[in-house]
């Protein structure tokens, strides 16, 4: 699947900063925390673009500084009905014996 342009913003980019959407739906910038650095600033406002966000799509600043979205990928294993779950098999444990350890 390849991601769409949703919003050409041209952001220049450094290194060191997270990039994001907030839930308003513009792009914010924060330091990132490396090490003990504690990275506990406020997020700053780059462009106030206003984006519709749609259920089921994962948006992100690309390359280019523009927003994109892609539809996130739903793998991994499948979940057990609710019947199955429910169910507890009785099993019994085998008392284990601890040998003493001699000096």
């Amino acid at each position: 699947m390849a991601a769409k342009k949703v919003y050409k913003s041209g952001i220049k980019r450094e290194k060191g900063f997270l990039y994001f959407i907030d839930k308003k739906g513009n792009v914010c910038k924060v330091k990132m925390a490396r090490g003990g650095s504690g990275g506990r600033s406020s997020p700053v406002t780059l462009v106030k673009s206003g984006i519709k966000r749609m259920e089921g799509h994962l948006y992100f600043v690309d390359k280019q500084g523009d927003v994109s979205a892609v539809a996130m990928s739903r793998g991994g294993r499948k979940k057990k009905s609710a019947k199955k779950s429910t169910k507890k098999k009785a099993t019994k444990k085998k008392a284990t014996k601890k040998k003493a350890r001699r000096r």
